[in-house]
């Protein structure tokens, strides 16, 4: 794979899409098929009861996210390499490892419910779609330099304004949904608490950590006048600001996508008494009848959309997180034959993701067990985030303080809240 370089470096004069990338790629990743069933469910079982929650984590969001760009902007290498550098590497390699099961997973879910999405459109047989897509993505990502392929994953963004679409081609009752959300009725009962848990898990995900934070690695690689700012001070000002500005938008457009979601399952499936959705395929079917072809339509491009965005930026975190470990040569910008360890990884992850679904392995439970353990090494991983972004030696001058830093703490305090309730309602 060539490298090839940006023209001219960033400008004061971009627009706003020019100024989008990591963050708003990261933000719309996280609103991969899998979330869209974990949405979908939320909506589906509580109606408007959890919409409320999309506002809430927002913040939280933009914070450890952008936390985790200006690492990776500062330092000029990712999470994992910086945890190698500056951690316990023990700790690292099992956080990794877990990650990477925890990747796989969600890969073989996403290329499922793609595939069965697919078939929902066009008929055919669901399975080779899931081949076809797994396939597709690895070429893309082994064979499409970087450069050429970031500008790719931007654009699939736009296939989540199906989901703002969906909306307003069904009745919403807005005064009472504006009113449910900025006013909840909380329900203190297990199955609530649970379904926040899993509003939460899926919303603050580990492999965002990762990859937009080695985002920016490879768009500073990839312009030749730029370098990591703590070396290059005179950068950091333009950077920062368009770091800030990505950030904000990509984690607001996740959470609006996850607002849509969730407001039409609930004001379809919800509002006609069906509260129990598995996968992403069977909410966009459900719709049909209730909300018609249409919206059946553009809910079901959505999952295929999306999931083309989410299958590489899942891999390619797990790439990044493993070679980063062993101090492996690593980036989407080499070759292949430059970076072997880090292309084996997402080819097995990929690849192990379109082999799990011709298993009799059942996809709920796997993602369930999925979200343990991304549940359990969540907080870890942002403790030691916010412990990297205050140390000199990663940050140099650019340590993360203020607001910035407290909003930090404060999601990852309310991460470990909700695995604490993961587990206290283990079994309920």
């Amino acid at each position: 794979m060539k490298q090839i370089p940006r023209k001219g470096t960033l400008s004061r004069n971009q627009s706003l899409w020019e100024q989008l990338g990591p963050g708003l790629i990261t933000g719309a990743a996280d609103d991969d098929p899998s979330g869209i069933a974990t949405y979908s469910q939320a909506g589906a079982a509580f109606g408007y009861g959890l919409l409320w929650t999309t506002l809430f984590t927002w913040p939280l969001m933009v914070a450890i996210q952008m936390v985790c760009a200006r690492i990776g902007r500062v330092s000029g290498t990712g999470i994992a390499a910086n945890m190698r550098m500056y951690g316990r590497p023990g700790i690292l390699y099992g956080i990794v490892a877990l990650l990477l099961i925890a990747n796989t997973i969600n890969i073989a879910a996403d290329i499922g419910a793609m595939g069965e999405s697919l078939k929902l459109l066009i008929g055919g047989p669901a399975q080779f779609y899931a081949v076809l897509f797994g396939v597709v993505s690895l070429l893309l990502q082994v064979f499409v330099p970087f450069p050429r392929y970031s500008p790719f994953l931007k654009a699939l963004t736009v296939a989540l304004f199906a989901y703002v679409a969906t909306v307003f081609v069904v009745r919403v009752p807005w005064s009472q949904v504006l009113t449910r959300t900025l006013l909840p009725a909380v329900v203190w009962n297990v199955k609530y608490g649970v379904a926040i848990v899993a509003v939460f898990g899926t919303t603050i995900s580990p492999y965002l950590f990762f990859w937009q934070a080695s985002h920016e690695v490879e768009d500073q690689r990839a312009a030749p006048k730029e370098q990591p700012l703590k070396d290059a001070p005179e950068q950091a000002r333009r950077n920062l600001r368009r770091i800030k500005t990505d950030t904000y938008v990509g984690m607001a457009y996740s959470a609006l996508i996850a607002f849509f979601i969730m407001l039409t399952a609930a004001v379809t499936l919800h509002a006609h008494g069906l509260t129990d959705v598995a996968t992403s395929a069977q909410a966009a079917q459900a719709l049909r009848p209730i909300a018609g072809r249409f919206a059946f339509y553009l809910f079901a491009a959505g999952i295929v959309g999306t999931g083309l965005l989410a299958v590489p930026v899942l891999a390619g975190s797990a790439a990044y997180a493993v070679a980063e470990s062993f101090d492996w040569r690593v980036g989407l910008g080499r070759r292949p034959a430059q970076a072997r360890g880090f292309y084996a990884i997402i080819a097995i992850a990929t690849l192990l993701g379109v082999a799990l679904n011709f298993t009799p392995v059942d996809p709920i439970k796997a993602l369930f067990w999925s979200a343990v353990i991304n549940g359990v090494i969540a907080v870890p991983i942002m403790v030691i985030v916010m412990l990297l972004s205050a140390r000199a030696e990663v940050m140099g001058r650019f340590v993360v303080t203020g607001r910035l830093r407290l909003l930090g703490w404060a999601a990852t305090v309310v991460m470990a809240a909700a695995v604490i309730v993961m587990f206290a309602t283990w079994g309920s």
